[in-house]
């Protein structure tokens, strides 16, 4: 083991008190803070001090974050178990940067791919499209799964408050019919228009949610051409997409070079720039490249994704923490906790290294959380008073996008307690008194004050935006994405594959066939699910 991890290790078994290192320093807020792209990060509620810190900055030196960056920057193939490059940060190069790329026809197809985004929501918007009963389109049909749904559906939710599109959306993604029955309920096919967004157009969820709404338009009377005209595709399988019946002008490109949960720079953010209209997403992508900047040119000690990466890689490997909490305190981020845990857990939730040897440590925490305040009326109290140390993120947006102006003031009053409580605790002596304060007894208090203390020392982030617009959230989306990366180089893994959800989905054929009538082996746990799920089907 390097000498940085044995003395990351060597600090981590080191007692800290939180409490005492506020007390014996006044400057210790100004000290952990950083601001990037107008976001600004206090991160003095942690479990650091310069001694840990340096030793955390010496562990990112050592690693291959600047080197491996480099190679993304240049477009190597640091995904190397596919053999493709990473390419998301191009996507969200402003127009005029794109002429730098080295290939000059890659910066035209993402021009050309921005161009037909442009011209589609330019139609929809001004209600030019119109079916084959010549009806405007009135409803867009959002057919993905994974990266091709969490990013669009977070993003289109978290800046609600921007939306300007007389077009309504609808989000198709779990495989449950459910999902496709109640979308179909609601609407009539002929001012619908889908999209359908896979990779490989062959994705099951994806294939078979499509062909159910394809279905659903042959039902209601439309014939192959109305087809074409209704149905558009992102896609890298062309051929794929023309034999479902989209035509080729339907169909937004996809690169092997993008992830999916890297990908809603790229054509699967069809669905913000529908509702936002196309200034205010270049404005999204605005966000997300000034952050890109921050983390290609920042030094280290005051890099903010590298700063993320740190305290993440402190609290797993250092103090043995095995998940982190992500708190936003808006209603419209709702949806953020379910989108950083497929790009934390999916990205870095590996245990091998780059050459296949089994890592000696822990790699990505497990990602929960919900908007506050409602989880203050949940699992706070696991935060608060359980013996596990959760690492947690708090974010919260400045200013609001209502009126409601008290509200916002006790949002943000709760945000802010939360973390001070988090810190400082409340001792048994604290606890007792207050109790004595309240009129009772010594026997009571004494008997009571063991169930109120909390023992504080709970590390947290605080992230204050300006407010949650298509810029900040650009921003934020970003840096969560290099903190990934960062943490990903550190622990030395792909964190651009994702080979450990191909066994499900490779064991899930063989059991489909069996609920069709073919036989097959299993395990006696799964025969025996098979056997009671068809006496119910068939009772």
């Amino acid at each position: 083991m390097s000498a940085p991890w044995s003395a990351l290790q060597q600090l981590a078994s080191e007692p800290f008190s939180l409490r005492q290192a506020f007390q014996h320093d006044p400057e210790r807020a100004s000290r952990y803070r950083l601001s990037a792209c107008g976001i600004e990060l206090d991160y003095s509620k942690n479990l650091i001090d310069a001694k840990r810190w340096q030793s955390l900055l010496a562990l990112a030196q050592t690693s291959d974050i600047a080197a491996l960056r480099d190679r993304m920057v240049s477009g190597e193939s640091i995904n190397h178990t596919e053999q493709r490059s990473v390419g998301h940060m191009r996507l969200r190069l402003p127009d005029a940067a794109l002429s730098e790329l080295k290939d000059p026809t890659l910066a035209a197809e993402i021009r050309q791919c921005r161009q037909q985004m442009t011209a589609l929501v330019s139609q929809l918007h001004q209600q030019r499209y119109l079916g084959y009963t010549g009806k405007p389109i009135r409803d867009v049909i959002w057919v993905g799964i994974g990266g091709s749904l969490l990013g669009p559906q977070m993003a289109c939710e978290a800046l609600s408050p921007y939306h300007q599109s007389p077009v309504k959306l609808h989000f198709a993604g779990n495989i449950d019919g459910a999902v496709v029955h109640d979308i179909c309920r609601q609407l009539e096919p002929d001012t619908c228009l889908v999209v359908v967004a896979s990779k490989s157009f062959g994705t099951e969820e994806t294939r078979e949610n499509a062909l159910s709404l394809r279905q659903w338009f042959l039902d209601k009377g439309a014939d192959q051409a109305a087809i074409a005209r209704h149905f558009w595709a992102t896609s890298s399988n062309i051929q794929a997409a023309a034999d479902f019946g989209i035509v080729p002008e339907h169909i937004l490109p996809m690169w092997d070079w993008v992830g999916g949960r890297y990908s809603i720079w790229s054509a699967i953010g069809l669905p913000l720039a529908l509702l936002l209209g196309n200034e205010q997403f270049e404005d999204f992508l605005a966000g997300a490249h000034a952050m890109d900047q921050h983390f290609l040119q920042a030094d280290f000690a005051s890099n903010m994704p590298v700063t993320l990466a740190l305290l993440g890689i402190w609290y797993i490997n250092g103090m043995g923490c095995q998940s982190q909490a992500l708190l936003p305190y808006n209603h419209y981020l709702r949806l953020l906790p379910s989108y950083v845990q497929q790009l934390d857990m999916e990205s870095n939730g590996k245990q091998v290294d780059h050459q296949g040897h089994t890592l000696p440590y822990a790699t990505a925490p497990v990602i929960w959380g919900d908007a506050g305040t409602n989880g203050q009326h949940a699992y706070h109290q696991l935060l608060h008073q359980s013996q596990l140390t959760i690492p947690a993120d708090f974010i919260l947006a400045a200013k609001p996008k209502h009126a409601l102006a008290d509200h916002h003031l006790r949002l943000a009053a709760h945000c802010f307690a939360q973390t001070q409580a988090l810190m400082q605790g409340k001792t048994i002596e604290e606890a007792k008194d207050e109790c004595l304060a309240q009129g009772m007894t010594e026997q009571q208090a004494s008997k009571l004050a063991p169930h109120k203390a909390s023992p504080g020392n709970k590390p947290s982030n605080t992230l204050l935006l300006p407010e949650l617009s298509p810029y900040y959230l650009g921003a934020l989306l970003a840096l969560y994405e290099h903190k990934v990366f960062c943490q990903g180089a550190i622990w030395q893994l792909n964190s651009f594959d994702q080979w450990g959800v191909e066994l499900g989905k490779q064991l899930s054929g063989p059991i489909y066939q069996a609920l069709n009538g073919k036989a097959a082996q299993f395990d006696s746990s799964t025969a025996g699910l098979l056997a009671s799920l068809q006496r119910h089907l068939t009772s």
